[in-house]
């Protein structure tokens, strides 16, 4: 999503939908547990896991120190106590997934070879933090019957635009052609194959390594449009965009190439372990394209992210899908009721997994409209999927709103939907 730190900015950034200023926090599965909401149907395509039970996830957020760690520079033993205890509120809540963040700004939670450790964890980039936090984590989930999904974002490299902030190795400034500063930030620049090659490989490491039962990327492509800015990839269009009618077509290939890239890479590097991708909840608005929902969103993500997610799903690129559904019930320019079953019917036959990404941390906040006041909003998202046998799940952003729940509605959804513990995930 888009604006207001989605499910992995702490920044600020309205999507505006029709002139409502609509937050995102921007920036995974019970098998057979009784209770639940969501279905549990449906074949995968060849090699792929078959579904076997219901989603019920949490994102826990490293960038900027979103969720975890709660302050950078903790002592890895700080760091590591307060991990479990995610994991341990992930059980306690009866959940079966933790989607976490592992790449957050280019930067890695692991000892990569290709890109240096997360500053989120000692406050210094490539500091080492003197411990493996993805690899306990992996650890410690199986050890509670947690599916531990490492959440990347392909072309993130800062939240700032001075490269000279970055480490010295840093490979986006080793290689300064491949940085693009936009909107107060710096991306790598999509349509460069080097960069395509790269960040497979950086992120494509971490499964080669550990265990990890998905990869998961959230909804950050080409950045989000910035009024008055121009993302400047002319170099790279003039180098590589002739063969398409025009820019927006070819920046959609370039994403096109990475979902389908990496999806063969994981399942070359390690099988079994699923792809899944959690977009912005609108992939088109019906009055520009009659296939898209009746919404009026101010962000679409086929027109000004270049990401094709109704085609990714269709045709089976990824494993599971979690449309960042993160508004109410009746709200006007998107309606959680009209885009359940929109995307229901995007999904149905194409052997791609849907869950839904539900917007926890909009519970109780004053800032937001009235519905969000209600603790029963979130309970009757899962009632209302129930009728939608594709929907076989849900994913709530994030962990620091699992452990307040300010406005109990986790509590609730707990006792209307999750009233038997989640089945192990394995």
């Amino acid at each position: 999503m888009g604006r207001m730190s989605r499910r992995g900015f702490a920044a600020a950034a309205a999507v505006g939908l029709s002139g409502l200023a609509t937050a995102g926090l921007a920036a995974a599965v019970e098998r057979a547990g009784g209770g639940d909401s969501g279905g549990t149907g449906g074949s995968g395509a060849p090699g792929r896991r078959a579904a076997t039970g219901t989603m019920r996830g949490m994102w826990l957020a490293t960038v900027a120190n979103r969720d975890w760690p709660s302050r950078p520079g903790l002592s890895a033993s700080a760091q590591r106590a307060e991990l479990l205890a995610h994991l341990d509120r992930a059980v306690e809540r009866r959940l079966n997934t933790v989607v976490l963040q592992v790449r957050p700004t280019a930067d890695a939670l692991w000892p990569s070879p290709y890109e240096p450790w997360a500053q989120c964890l000692t406050g210094v980039q490539g500091r080492a933090p003197g411990w493996d936090p993805l690899g306990t984590a992996v650890e410690e989930a199986h050890a509670r019957g947690l599916e531990l999904h490492a959440w990347f974002n392909p072309y993130r490299v800062a939240n700032h635009t001075d490269p000279t902030r970055l480490v010295a190795s840093h490979p986006a400034r080793r290689n300064p052609g491949w940085v693009v500063p936009y909107g107060g930030r710096l991306y790598y620049d999509p349509g460069l194959p080097e960069v395509r090659a790269f960040v497979q490989d950086a992120m494509l490491d971490a499964v080669r390594s550990y265990a990890v039962d998905a990869v998961h990327w959230d909804d950050y492509f080409y950045p989000y449009p910035v009024a008055g800015q121009v993302f400047d990839d002319d170099a790279a269009y003039e180098a590589y965009g002739g063969a398409f009618p025009g820019r927006a077509a070819w920046r959609r290939d370039n994403i096109d190439r990475l979902v389908r890239e990496t999806a063969a890479r994981i399942r070359q590097i390690r099988p079994g372990t699923e792809f899944g991708i959690s977009p912005f909840g609108v992939w088109r608005n019906a009055a520009t394209d009659p296939l898209g929902s009746d919404t009026r969103a101010g962000v679409q993500t086929y027109d000004d992210l270049y990401a094709d997610t109704r085609k990714w799903a269709r045709e089976n690129w990824i494993d599971y899908v979690v449309p960042q559904l993160y508004w109410n019930i009746g709200l006007p320019a998107a309606d959680y009721a009209k885009l359940v079953p929109w995307w229901a019917e995007a999904v149905r036959g194409s052997g791609t997994k849907l869950y839904v990404g539900e917007a926890l941390y909009k519970a109780g906040d004053p800032a937001q409209p009235a519905a969000w006041q209600d603790p029963a909003e979130l309970s009757r998202h899962l009632t209302l999927a129930r009728d939608h046998p594709e929907v076989r799940g849900h994913v709530f952003f994030s962990a620091k709103e699992v452990a307040a729940d300010r406005a109990g509605a986790m509590a609730r959804v707990v006792a209307d939907h999750y009233r038997q513990p989640a089945a192990p995930s394995r």
